[in-house]
């Protein structure tokens, strides 16, 4: 990704992460200050709250063995032993 994709090609960034380079703009230009500084938190917290909700996950597989909650409730196969 480091290639080109998630670099600021242009040198055009807006903020650290803007990685538009002039080529994707879905109305972002079009928002006021107040407006892109609340989206760009709006952002950051359900990236945090994924990273929580993976966190969840590793967490609940190394209390029992199961890899995942569902499989539990689905009726899944449960944890494969060596």
């Amino acid at each position: 990704l480091e290639c080109g994709v998630m670099r600021d090609l242009t040198g055009d960034a807006e903020f650290v992460g803007d990685f538009r380079n002039n080529y994707i703009d879905f109305g972002w230009d079009t928002f006021s200050e107040e407006e892109k500084l609340s989206k760009r938190a709006i952002e950051l917290n359900n990236g945090r709250a994924a990273q929580m909700g993976i966190l969840a996950l590793m967490v609940h597989e190394k209390l029992n063995g199961d890899a995942y909650v569902i499989n539990t409730l689905l009726g899944s196969p449960g944890p494969r032993r060596a």
